[in-house]
């Protein structure tokens, strides 16, 4: 007989026939297999899912209002304008003396840029409602997606060579702008660091002899600083802290022979009643420490330390990105050993996702593996191969479609993956299990082996088609799951109903072509 003289009655039989001799089925077998393979390279790697997480924080400033008066003029009449704003889930108001801030959180899944507009937009438009004298608000969204930093390396100064606060922050500071000019790097911070600048340490004693005040010391830093002087209370030494700008002071001199009055007929100058020295920001008293552990063992002492966090942009690779990071902190360890600066990663997100992404990759692996050699007694070896190279091109074109519609490979993904194996196989095996079936046959002893592929792919089309749409159905209650549990699970409801409509595909395809080409023909005998 020949295949035109059977009709096909339902789509898989269509489908088997029009892809079963046809030149460019391996083709397309083979570039579906590559296409895995180069998504599976390129494509973002995190730990876990993103979540969109939407909110902000708004600041208003009344100088010299009392924290009961900034709760009736601003803060209350604020958070009833804001919850008119649609998907706000909590609002939370605070009043301190001077300032009154309100924080905004949106239902988790609600669009981050929709919902800063909407927030934003609503603060403008009642800016009329706000008392006379109050500033402009700050309007600051939360921005998760940058926020959380994807590595963290801590700078402490080493034991032989101890460098000073300034060298210190000179050299992170080179460090951190070139980390920020990596490809996909949203933003870096620096946490514990002190910030060089000028001190001028006023001696009570020599200011009351002169007969002058503070002000008039701050007046005369004013007129050749580009910002005004900041005033600290006194120091352990009882000492007043005036400091100034580096950008527009360029030496100590310049601010030691400031002339700050006249008396008697002579100048005064500032280092008369003051000493002056080139430091680091005095004001600030935070700092931060590290303790290391060799050998088990924890240092009985700390050491000082800054801390750089990098930070990465939506939906890039975390893994390329780390892996960036470190490799540029190779290439400066000369010059931080030089400098005296030694550093430590202690947080290395890529590495951490690329671990769990490979696990994961090498479970999948295991699993096809298992599954081809439990068919093996029950088909024969090369009805199991059909299945196993059918099982990687399902998920290669389910990963290939999660790549274009923005998701990344991640712990969760993967999941979906292994959670969908043992479905997706189903309509792989049932296809070669029939062919199998139906070439032992006495009445398809003369049969030609295409027609045999062909009437039994078409044969188990409906039944196949409707088992694996009621499949699908079961998983779209999941995409309907709310907060933060639905957004961490979403890639589930996702991606398992796309490989098992990609199964289909497949099993309809690939796999009366693979029975043709693999498998042995054998007469039938029952």
């Amino acid at each position: 007989m020949k295949n035109e003289e059977y009709k096909s009655k339902n789509i898989a039989g269509i489908m088997a026939k029009m892809f079963l001799n046809n030149p460019l089925t391996m083709v397309l077998l083979v570039s579906v297999l590559l296409l895995g393979y180069i998504t599976l390279n390129i494509a973002p790697r995190e730990e876990d899912p993103q979540i969109a997480v939407s909110g902000g924080s708004i600041m208003v400033v009344i100088p010299g209002a009392s924290p009961e008066a900034i709760t009736n003029v601003v803060i209350k009449p604020l958070e009833r304008r804001i919850r008119e704003i649609k998907g706000v889930e909590h609002v939370y108001g605070t009043a301190m003396n001077n300032v009154g801030m309100i924080n905004v959180q949106y239902f988790i899944g609600e669009d981050r840029e929709s919902s800063n507009l909407k927030l934003y937009d609503k603060v403008m438009q009642n800016m009329d409602k706000l008392p006379v004298g109050v500033q402009a608000p700050l309007i600051k969204p939360f921005d998760i997606d940058i926020d959380i930093p994807v590595a963290t390396v801590a700078f402490y100064q080493k034991e032989h060579r101890r460098p000073s606060t300034v060298e210190q922050y000179r050299v992170v500071r080179e460090v951190q702008q070139e980390i920020n000019a990596i490809e996909n790097v949203s933003k870096s911070t620096l946490k514990g660091i002190h910030h060089p600048q000028f001190n001028i340490n006023v001696d009570l004693d020599k200011l009351s002899g002169y007969h002058l005040s503070l002000g008039q010391i701050a007046n005369a830093v004013k007129a050749i600083a580009n910002n005004a002087p900041n005033i600290q209370t006194p120091s352990a030494k009882n000492t007043l802290i005036v400091f100034g700008v580096q950008n527009s002071i360029e030496t100590v001199d310049d601010i030691r022979n400031l002339i700050v009055a006249q008396y008697m007929g002579s100048a005064i100058y500032l280092k008369d009643v003051a000493d002056v020295e080139f430091s680091w920001d005095m004001q600030h008293y935070q700092a931060s420490e590290l303790a290391m552990r060799e050998n088990n063992e924890t240092f009985d002492n700390t050491i000082e330390q800054v801390t750089l966090t990098v930070s990465k942009l939506k939906g890039t690779n975390a893994v390329h990105i780390t892996e960036n990071v470190v490799e540029l902190l190779k290439e400066k360890r000369t010059m931080l050993d030089e400098a005296g600066i030694g550093y430590i990663i202690t947080r290395n997100y890529g590495e951490r996702a690329d671990e769990a992404v490979n696990e994961l990759i090498h479970h999948l692996v295991i699993t096809i593996g298992i599954i081809g050699l439990i068919l093996i007694p029950f088909l024969g070896w090369r009805e199991s191969l059909v299945v196993s190279i059918a099982v990687p091109m399902i998920l290669a074109t389910t990963l290939f479609i999660a790549y274009m519609t923005d998701q990344t490979i991640n712990r969760i993904t993967l999941f979906a993956f292994l959670l969908s194996l043992g479905l997706i196989v189903d309509d792989a095996i049932i296809v070669i299990e029939n062919i199998h079936r139906r070439m032992h046959l006495k009445e398809t002893a003369e049969q030609d082996f295409d027609r045999i592929i062909i009437e039994a792919t078409d044969e188990i089309g409906p039944s196949t088609n409707i088992a694996t749409i009621a499949i699908i159905l079961t998983m779209a209650p999941m995409a309907f799951v709310g907060g933060m549990m639905g957004q961490f699970m979403k890639p589930i409801p996702l991606n398992v109903p796309v490989a098992l409509a990609v199964s289909l595909f497949v099993a309809y395809v690939f796999t009366p072509f693979l029975a043709k080409k693999l498998i042995k023909r054998a007469k039938g005998t029952h």
